[in-house]
């Protein structure tokens, strides 16, 4: 059995040797059947990527995901926001690989809430409200705060900052996409050249003196113009507003839950897990917890066809 997870950037598969990640955007036609080809088995699958605007709408997008991982995998199961095992194409597959995480954690860590930081968004999941997070779209989730659409590596700086105080003046913000969160946590040494997996804005390197020149351009100026320190205040600036947004919808979550401690996975794991004070699941179930929904969603069928 493996696990996917097809989100609109990132393609996920977990198997029995391990985690495999791929860049695959959507939106840019990546050969996503290409890449399913090297793996074989039966497989229990997720989606986020039907909302990619390539498709016209999510049920075209789950429709197109459906096609192209059956063309592969033939039997391939697709898990939906019902909780249930769909073999066709169904309105519930709709960004439903959230739930699959909350759906193989719940009993162990019922006292739990989740928070999943991956490239592009949070997921904050109370485990222990597992029946009323049933059926709950995206759009529900971001009105109760159970989505927050930030993350470590893809999102515009400018989303997130209006200005930033430069020496003391306030200085509003270009609205262009020169800086993403990824060259933000590099310059900060939250991640590793390596863990930027998403392009650069400008396709450029991925360095920190690139990263630094990209973080300047976010007021319109050369590095030179504002120096090192100044291009690392926007970083600290757009940490600090990141890291608020998602800690008070963890915080909102588990007041309403009455859960007791964070449990926390994806690429900002350990991170979050040091701001927040909570326990990373990689020191729990290990790597394949930076691709939980495919472990996860794997797990919960195999849970399944034993009975259990």
């Amino acid at each position: 059995m493996i696990g996917i997870d097809i989100g609109g950037a990132n393609l996920k598969v977990v198997d029995d040797a391990g985690v495999h990640i791929h860049y695959c955007p959507l939106w840019q036609g990546a050969p996503l059947a290409e890449l399913l080809e090297q793996y074989a088995g039966p497989a229990a699958v997720v989606m986020s990527g039907e909302l990619a605007d390539c498709f016209a709408s999510k049920i075209e997008g789950i429709r197109w995901i459906v096609g192209a991982v059956q063309g592969v995998i033939p039997g391939a199961a697709f898990y939906g926001t019902d909780a249930a095992f769909h073999t066709r194409p169904v309105p519930a597959l709709a960004a439903a690989n959230w739930l699959a995480s909350a759906d193989y954690l719940r009993e162990e860590y019922a006292d739990a809430v989740l928070l999943d930081v991956g490239s592009t968004t949070a997921d904050i999941i109370p485990l222990n409200c597992f029946e009323n997070l049933k059926g709950l779209t995206d759009t529900r989730r971001l009105q109760k705060q159970y989505l927050v659409y930030t993350g470590m590596l893809r999102t515009n700086v400018a989303t997130l900052l209006s200005s930033v105080t430069l020496d003391g003046t306030v200085t509003p913000v270009s609205t262009e996409y020169f800086a993403a969160s990824a060259d933000a946590h590099l310059v900060l040494g939250h991640i590793a050249p390596e863990d930027y997996t998403s392009p650069a804005p400008d396709n450029g390197e991925k360095t920190a003196e690139a990263a630094l020149r990209r973080l300047a351009r976010v007021v319109c100026a050369d590095l030179e113009e504002i120096g090192r320190e100044g291009a690392l205040e926007i970083a600290r600036q757009f940490w600090e507003t990141q890291r608020t947004l998602i800690a008070r919808a963890v915080e909102r979550a588990l007041i309403q839950s009455g859960a007791g401690r964070v449990i926390t996975a994806g690429i900002g794991s350990d991170l979050f897990s040091r701001e927040l004070g909570g326990v990373t699941l990689e020191g729990e179930i290990g790597e394949v917890s930076d691709a939980l929904p495919a472990y996860a969603v794997r797990e919960v069928a195999l849970r399944r066809a034993d009975g259990n």
